[in-house]
């Protein structure tokens, strides 16, 4: 799962001190900062199609299960449960941050490791 990602660098500094503030598990923390170390940072209109970040709806297939489930990833500060958001800061936005279409993760959720590819991203329209 050493493949590089892509963030902006609004995302990149979230990370970081999510990171900083003893957020993740040790092994997330581990992980996190090596995929922090290899990233390509861009700003938001940079940003290439395809790629997971805030304000984007996920669709991705657990490989172990072939199940489908979608995730609509927002801002910490903007994620309802009732709007069915998602803080990009869960565990499943920190595993699927950065990534992009067709790729496929490795990541621990809840002491079970899960093998996850992204289908498809759709970005939100943002409210500016």
């Amino acid at each position: 799962m050493s493949q590089n990602i892509i963030l902006t660098t609004g995302i990149y500094d979230l990370i970081k001190d999510h990171i900083r503030r003893k957020k993740t598990t040790a092994t997330e923390e581990e992980v996190l900062k090596l995929q922090l170390k290899n990233a390509q940072q861009v700003t938001r209109k940079n940003l290439p199609e395809g790629i997971v970040t805030v304000d984007a709806r996920v669709t991705v297939k657990n490989l172990g299960s072939g199940e489908e489930e979608i995730f609509t990833f927002v801002a910490p500060d903007k994620a309802k449960k009732r709007n069915n958001t998602e803080s990009i800061l869960t565990q499943a936005g920190l595993a699927l941050v950065g990534c992009k279409v067709g790729d496929v993760i490795n990541w621990v959720f809840e002491e079970q490791e899960k093998q996850l590819e992204i289908l498809k991203v759709e970005r939100l329209a943002s409210k500016q």
